[in-house]
């Protein structure tokens, strides 16, 4: 697997990791589009989770890891965790 693809992928994830709980820590609740905001997180996060998993789950299997590509939220969505 590319080290510089994956860390570019974890980078990302750490990125929004760090948005997301400081939507969660803002006093008082959140208004309307940091709402909007979060789900936008979260969503992302669970492209990017699944395009890490992807990408791993070739490379064990002797496949490139670099042909992935994030699938659309509405698939990951609707994954079981």
């Amino acid at each position: 697997m590319s080290d510089s693809a994956e860390q570019d992928i974890m980078t990302t994830i750490r990125g929004l990791m760090d948005e997301e709980h400081a939507l969660r820590s803002t006093p008082g609740g959140l208004e309307p589009a940091e709402r909007d905001r979060m789900r936008e997180v979260e969503e992302a996060l669970d492209q990017c989770w699944d395009l890490l998993r992807q990408r791993r789950a070739k490379d064990e299997f002797g496949q490139d890891p670099d042909d992935t590509r994030v699938r659309p939220v509405s698939e990951v969505e609707n994954y079981r965790q």
